[in-house]
């Protein structure tokens, strides 16, 4: 089966970090006294980012490891095992 939801949910992710970390890097810095100075939008967008890129890589890694090792070409039995006694 070729479903693997890494890919959506890293899609999502990446495309939700890329838009906050650029938000929180063109925004107005005044926005940011309440949390102390700290660049929230930014961080947390960039954290959004890595861990959507994560989940692609790790889908990718799995998908080009499926298709480096090859499925077997034939998996029935030939016909002189399937005829050899199994006890």
């Amino acid at each position: 089966m070729g479903l693997d939801i890494r890919i959506p949910i890293g899609v999502m992710f990446s495309i939700m970090g890329a838009l906050l970390a650029v938000f929180g890097w063109l925004s107005d810095p005044a926005l940011y006294q309440r949390s102390l100075g700290i660049n929230i939008n930014l961080w947390w967008g960039l954290a959004l980012l890595v861990f959507g890129a994560t989940m692609l890589l790790l889908s990718w890694r799995k998908s080009a490891a499926t298709h480096s090792a090859g499925a077997p070409t034939d998996t029935r039995l030939s016909e002189a095992n399937a005829r050899r006694p199994t006890h």
